[in-house]
């Protein structure tokens, strides 16, 4: 099969997407540093065309082998209440995916094929999430892939994990989306000023969108054209970076572009 993906994500960017990748635009460059900011979406700086061709191979290599991850919402939820406007909703969930950590899994080996996995795994996938968040993160990022069906979505959360030192002051997630021609729609939510008011269409090909964590946010049922739920999937490439340590080595690092030599950003900040 054919690597129809680049190796370098770079590969990929329009001069848009390169400016952000250098640290040459100030509108976007070190964004997620403004604690009151913690999402951002970015259009146009991917080249549509070469995402729609990575689409088309990701789409024929991998919807046979993802698998479904579903949470629904607990039978009791209501039942179990014992008290007025009490309810508690933890996350729920339904949608497909492929971790990609396991070399000896056929997903694995599909997105290899395809070059998904090397591209995800490459120097300016990581430099971009890094120019985005102002942060200097640590090399062996996690990666993934989701693939949203009709129905499919992922209910309020937000993707807090206290119990666990490195992530617990906050983290970067980068997703690129992948929208096949049959969705009609799909949106994430998102909080400000304590309110789930804010909301941005995801079902892009190209989108990329960027995340400092955590905070709250949901993304609604993907919405297939009518006679087209056969063909309705969009599929999102995700990375997950932690904070580098304070005082990590260089060569364990990825560096904004501009922050060369510089402080890193303290832990929690």
């Amino acid at each position: 099969m054919k690597k129809l993906f680049p190796s370098e994500f770079a590969d990929l960017l329009t001069p848009k997407g390169r400016r952000i990748l250098d640290g040459r635009d100030k509108t976007v460059s070190g964004a997620l540093l403004d604690p009151a900011r913690r999402f951002v979406a970015l259009q146009g700086v991917v080249d549509a065309d070469r995402a729609a061709a990575c689409r088309d191979a990701l789409d024929k290599a991998l919807r046979e082998l993802v698998v479904p991850m579903e949470d629904p919402i607990p039978h009791d939820s209501i039942s179990g209440m014992t008290m007025n406007y009490m309810e508690l909703l933890p996350k729920t969930v339904r949608v497909r995916t492929a971790l990609l950590e396991n070399r000896r899994s056929r997903s694995w080996r599909a997105a290899e094929a395809v070059g998904l996995t090397e591209m995800l795994r490459s120097d300016t996938f990581a430099a971009f999430a890094a120019a985005v968040s102002g942060r200097v993160l640590r090399r062996g990022w996690g990666i993934q892939v989701l693939c949203y069906g009709p129905g499919d979505y992922s209910g309020p959360h937000n993707d807090h994990h206290p119990e666990e030192a490195e992530a617990r002051d906050g983290y970067v997630d980068m997703h690129l989306s992948l929208t096949m021609p049959g969705v009609d729609h799909q949106y994430l939510v998102y909080e400000k000023d304590g309110h789930l008011s804010e909301m941005t269409r995801v079902s892009t090909v190209g989108g990329v969108t960027v995340y400092r964590l955590p905070f709250w946010h949901y993304t609604t049922p993907l919405l297939a054209r009518r006679g087209a739920e056969a063909h309705s999937r969009r599929w999102v490439l995700l990375g997950t970076f932690l904070d580098a340590a304070p005082q990590a080595k260089p060569s364990t690092t990825v560096t904004p572009p501009g922050l060369s030599g510089a402080r890193l950003p303290a832990r929690g900040a």
